[in-house]
């Protein structure tokens, strides 16, 4: 609420953050963001419909990197916006919905359209956005993205299956200072992931690598299995060192404030038999750390 100010257009949030994998309580920022009158914006890639679906629990937009598990191989490039149809855009905070699109006769998005006032946002942003920058998804990218739907309810019960048994063997790890998993007893979301991920933790695992950031990048070069990439989300498993990587660019303090440790690592792991990623983390660690 403090951070709100008469110039706040949405709030907006992660059903799950990246990397820290702390849960949203959406419910309640969307009771915040409705009071103050914005809308809420909900980045749902991390969950995917089959862990949740957040219009259910107040959101008013919500949106997907097709790249990652909705795709599910990392080969396209796309999103997607699903719009509620439950917002009233008619407030003076939002005039490129209330005030008349030249281009378009004059239209006001939020007045004129009758019995389509309740799609306004996302027919609004179907037409403006696609005639003036082509924002219009290719159609081999689309092919590759049906096809990887078709898949994602059997992919995400054995990445969710996966993930949950790296967590718990690499909490009595001794290379490993700690541990981070939704669903994992006793960390600080599973209250959160009980309520809206229906009791499972998705497939991303972030542990801390005793050695800090020199074991953390010895330990990713020693991966075999595992891919080291940015991307998360693939059928296959992926491994980054933040710190030395997507981050390295910020200050400690900044890496810090954004949740990044010298010894974290994020897994995103994949589809793979358990036994083999198991024991690509168990030598990689070794090898790193002496272990």
């Amino acid at each position: 609420r403090k951070a709100i100010t008469p110039k706040t257009k949405l709030l907006f949030c992660e059903t799950v953050s990246n990397p820290g994998l702390d849960v949203a309580d959406i419910e309640a920022i969307a009771k915040i963001a409705h009071e103050h009158g914005l809308p809420l914006v909900v980045d749902s890639t991390f969950t995917t419909p089959y862990l949740q679906r957040p219009i259910d629990h107040g959101a008013d937009i919500v949106i997907h990197s097709l790249t990652k598990w909705l795709g599910g191989h990392g080969a396209g490039i796309g999103g997607i916006v699903v719009d509620s149809g439950k917002f009233d855009w008619k407030s003076d905070k939002f005039p490129l919905m209330t005030q008349p699109e030249s281009s378009y006769h004059g239209v006001r998005w939020a007045h004129d359209l009758g019995d389509l006032s309740p799609i306004a946002f996302i027919l609004r942003m179907r037409v403006v956005p696609l005639r003036n920058l082509g924002a219009c998804i290719t159609p081999d990218n689309a092919w590759m993205f049906l096809q990887g739907i078709e898949t994602l309810t059997l992919r995400m019960e054995r990445h969710c299956e996966n993930s949950l048994a790296l967590a718990k063997h690499l909490q009595s790890h001794p290379g490993v200072e700690w541990v981070r998993y939704p669903t994992l007893d006793g960390d600080k979301n599973k209250p959160l992931a009980d309520k809206y991920l229906a009791g499972k933790g998705g497939s991303m695992v972030v542990f801390g690598i005793k050695g800090g950031a020199e074991a953390g990048s010895r330990f990713i070069e020693k991966l075999n299995l595992f891919s080291h990439l940015a991307n998360v989300g693939d059928a296959k498993s992926l491994a980054i060192h933040p710190a030395t990587t997507t981050h390295s660019q910020l200050s400690a303090e900044a890496q810090k404030a954004g949740g990044i440790t010298p010894e974290l690592i994020r897994l995103s792991v994949g589809i793979e038999h358990i036994d083999d990623i198991i024991a690509d983390v168990d030598q990689a660690i070794e090898a790193s750390t002496n272990a």
